[in-house]
């Protein structure tokens, strides 16, 4: 009989445990079998399949292309390797701009991809639908600050929550998306004290992208915290090292998420 342990999946009650008990949550994305069974075996603890593969896997300028029928495969593709992580599907741009819209592109991300978890963008105008989508047992990720399917919208990718009002409308925004269901939340090149301060206020765990050291959690572009992209943003940081494998890139970013190394203040707003 073999002796070996069960793996455990990560769940978003393990998040608020680990919230809770101050270990830091790391998340990566990926957007295939390889790389996810890679992510997985390192201990990454989520992954997010993330409509930056338009730009990363596709080549296109930014994710607004990116349609439902991508994210179902590319998800699909992943979910069917991880044991351990929990795994995320991104909702892509006007896939959500209906609470009932976005109950059935879930439905497609979980149903037949395999997801654990479903992220949209937005901030109050998302309330409704994530309050659907958790009435309906759907688990949601939102995201405040960046939201880079609004890049044409915001003008570029820009730092937000510098401004005091807006510093205070995400802060009102982030409560209520809590209060609605939402169980996560990513935080975007937003300055390092409003990220503190949502953080502490909230109950459910916060991922920073360019957001500080404070957040519950560190999550990165796969392809650029490996080096390949060819303009790595700020908050990003090259882990391949020089003569490391990739497994060994993805270990030592695990490493540094959990031991709260990283970031460092270069890879910081302010």
């Amino acid at each position: 009989m073999s002796s070996t342990k069960p793996v455990s999946r990560v769940t978003v009650t393990t998040l608020r445990k680990m919230k809770r008990e101050g270990e830091k949550i790391v998340m990566l994305t990926a957007y295939d079998a390889s790389f996810g069974k890679v992510l997985d075996a390192q201990g990454v603890d989520v992954i997010l399949v993330g409509d930056s593969l338009g730009m990363v896997i596709q080549g296109h300028e930014t994710t607004v292309p990116v349609t439902v029928d991508d994210m179902a495969y590319h998800t699909r593709a992943v979910s069917r390797v991880c044991q351990r992580a929990l795994v995320i599907g991104d909702l892509p741009f006007m896939s959500y701009t209906s609470p009932d819209m976005a109950l059935r592109n879930s439905a497609r991300l979980m149903q037949e991809s395999g997801a654990h978890m479903v992220k949209l963008e937005g901030g109050a105008p998302q309330v409704a639908t994530v309050a659907q989508l958790a009435h309906h047992g759907v688990p949601v990720c939102a995201h405040l600050g960046l939201q880079p399917q609004s890049v044409y919208k915001l003008g570029g990718y820009r730092v937000q929550g510098r401004d005091e009002a807006v510093a205070r409308q995400m802060i009102a925004d982030a409560k209520a998306l809590q209060e609605a269901g939402a169980d996560l939340l990513v935080l975007e090149c937003v300055p390092v004290t409003l990220a503190e301060q949502i953080t502490q206020e909230l109950e459910i765990p916060t991922i920073g992208i360019g957001a500080g050291r404070a957040c519950d959690g560190q999550v990165l572009v796969l392809h650029d915290m490996l080096g390949v992209s060819p303009r790595a943003p700020k908050f990003s940081k090259d882990f391949i090292g020089a003569g490391s494998t990739i497994p060994q890139a993805v270990a030592a970013y695990v490493q540094s998420v959990k031991a709260g190394t990283f970031p460092e203040d270069q890879h910081c707003f302010f």
